[in-house]
């Protein structure tokens, strides 16, 4: 299902009325200009679809055309009207869509990253962000635990052990060297550090 909601005083509100079809035409950004010039002049006074150039093919499966420049064309029957003050929404069925070739890959995705199209948002054009920001459910989906991670939390528990062991080591080498040094010096209360023995040699100097 798509909607779109239109002024009763349009002459494309007259036509989907009457016909209760239209199409929806998605445009790339270098249609921006001729998306501007059709959404200011006004259907009664100016041909638009000639002036701009505008290549219109008969649809499939509705008695309206859509525009063949557009990289994407949406075929909708009309199933409701709802009046919303300024605005009538026309609630319509989807019936056929038609995409470039370029957009579909062999497994038949559609890549809309690739169409290049824009969007309109007060006042200004803009160009869509094509960045993907996740799929769907990735949410509450259980993140997969892949040969890499598992390679790489292996790895990272035999550095653990291999710091461990070699700080036992240290410190067992350390034990002994402070025990020889109280046998030697009994009596004294304070251990020497790394610190005061370079100010000791510095003294010294």
């Amino acid at each position: 299902m798509l909607s779109i909601s239109v002024r009763p005083e349009r002459l494309s509100y007259e036509y989907i009325k009457e016909t209760m079809e239209f199409t929806v035409n998605l445009p790339s950004s270098d249609m921006t200009r001729a998306v501007d010039y059709c959404g200011v002049r006004p259907g009664r006074k100016f041909d638009k679809i000639k002036e701009m150039n505008f290549t219109m093919v008969e649809g499939t499966n509705v008695d309206v055309p859509y525009i063949n420049e557009c990289p994407i064309s949406i075929e909708c029957k009309v199933k409701s009207i709802i009046p919303l003050g300024t605005h009538d929404l026309f609630i319509a069925e989807v019936v056929g869509s038609y995409v470039d070739k370029d957009l579909m890959d062999e497994k038949g995705k559609i890549h809309l990253e690739e169409a290049d199209l824009i969007t309109y948002y007060h006042g200004e054009y803009f160009k869509m962000d094509t960045e993907a920001l996740g799929k769907f459910g990735y949410s509450v989906a259980k993140k997969p635990i892949h040969k890499k991670e598992v390679k790489a939390k292996l790895d990272d528990t035999k550095v653990k052990e291999v710091k461990q062991s070699s700080i036992l080591k240290k410190n067992s080498k350390k034990k002994s060297v402070k025990n020889n040094k109280n046998n030697k010096n009994k009596g004294k209360k304070n251990f020497i550090t790394t610190k005061n023995t370079k100010k000791l040699k510095n003294k010294v100097k």
